[in-house]
């Protein structure tokens, strides 16, 4: 039996998943645990807390280690966390077999291997459409930033995931209220520009309440709050579906768009919204490609250990192979 450690460290949690391969090569999610990032004042602290919370299988003990990260991958070793306030470097690890037998991947590659797992088994159909055999797929999510990949066929069987810092780009705002927004938004900031990761993110969602209504308040108290305040509601999911529309658009991937990410798994009406559908689908000269588009939501909140654990078998597959 081979056994994997897979995690997904993110700009709130740090989560950590323990898969083995069974008898039939399937993967088995053996058991997961979540820690704060924020408890952790460095990447090695970080796998210190791992150590010293009773978790079932250590770095030291895998076969295979996949850590996905909120950032940039630089030299397949080292990543500069803009969410974080510490940065990883592989290479600097106290245990070097750990070090090799490592992999560091951006968070969303992780989500794109999902796609592929037993999490996306159960994705609810947002939208109604009917996918592009071997055409990409496009994968967006919200929480503490905005995450996107892509996954791509890529040899016998496999797949390549692509990664992107999408949602450091700038938001396309509009007219009207939406420019005073936007100036709402650069005067709480001051910020150069206001990016993808500000409006379609959590923090983005208390904003935009702050804005509506006048009331300050943390994203889980905003969805609390949405059969109250309908119009926060309406206008978050017009944000979503167009950062979302503009993905696909952008990379033409008519195998389906998934959603994953903690925002939409914790309020999934901002997918269910009549105004999702209706801005997603909205374009002057490319309608006739979107509404064909599936979109899906994966609501398992440890899709991104999954999608590492796809990535660690195909890998392990590979140097079986070889």
């Amino acid at each position: 039996m081979r056994h994997i450690l897979t995690a997904d460290i993110g700009g709130t949690n740090s989560r950590f998943g323990h898969f083995t391969i069974d008898e039939n090569d399937c993967l088995v999610l053996a058991g997961a645990k979540w820690l704060k990032t924020t408890d952790a004042e460095s990447f090695g602290h970080l796998l210190d807390n791992l150590c010293r919370s009773g978790f079932s299988l250590l770095p030291d003990a895998a076969d295979i280690v996949v850590f996905a990260v909120a950032g940039p991958i630089e030299e397949g070793a080292r990543s500069r966390l803009p969410l974080i306030p510490w940065d990883i470097d592989l290479t600097a690890l106290r245990d070097k077999e750990v070090s090799r037998k490592s992999l560091l991947i951006n968070d969303f590659v992780a989500q794109a291997f999902a796609c592929h797992s037993r999490a996306a088994e159960g994705a609810e159909n947002i939208l109604t459409g009917s996918s592009v055999a071997d055409a990409p797929v496009a994968v967006i999510g919200a929480g503490t930033g905005l995450g996107k990949a892509l996954l791509v066929r890529y040899g016998k069987g496999g797949y390549r995931a692509i990664p992107s810092e999408g949602g450091h780009t700038n938001f396309p705002f509009l007219t009207g209220w939406e420019i005073a927004f936007q100036e709402f938004l650069m005067q709480k900031r001051h910020e150069q520009y206001i990016t993808c990761n500000t409006v379609v993110s959590g923090k983005g969602l208390s904003y935009l309440h702050c804005f509506l209504t006048g009331r300050v308040k943390e994203p889980a108290d905003v969805v609390e709050e949405f059969s109250s305040y309908p119009d926060t509601l309406a206008r978050a999911a017009n944000f979503f579906a167009r950062v979302c529309r503009n993905y696909v658009l952008e990379t033409l991937c008519l195998g389906g768009l998934y959603v994953a990410g903690g925002l939409a798994a914790k309020a999934p009406e901002l997918l269910r919204h009549p105004a999702f559908e209706k801005e997603f689908r909205s374009s002057d000269t490319m309608a006739h490609l979107l509404e064909h588009v599936p979109a899906y939501l994966i609501s398992d909140e440890n899709s991104g250990l999954w999608g590492g654990a796809v990535l660690a078998q195909q890998t392990l597959r590979k140097a079986a192979d070889a």
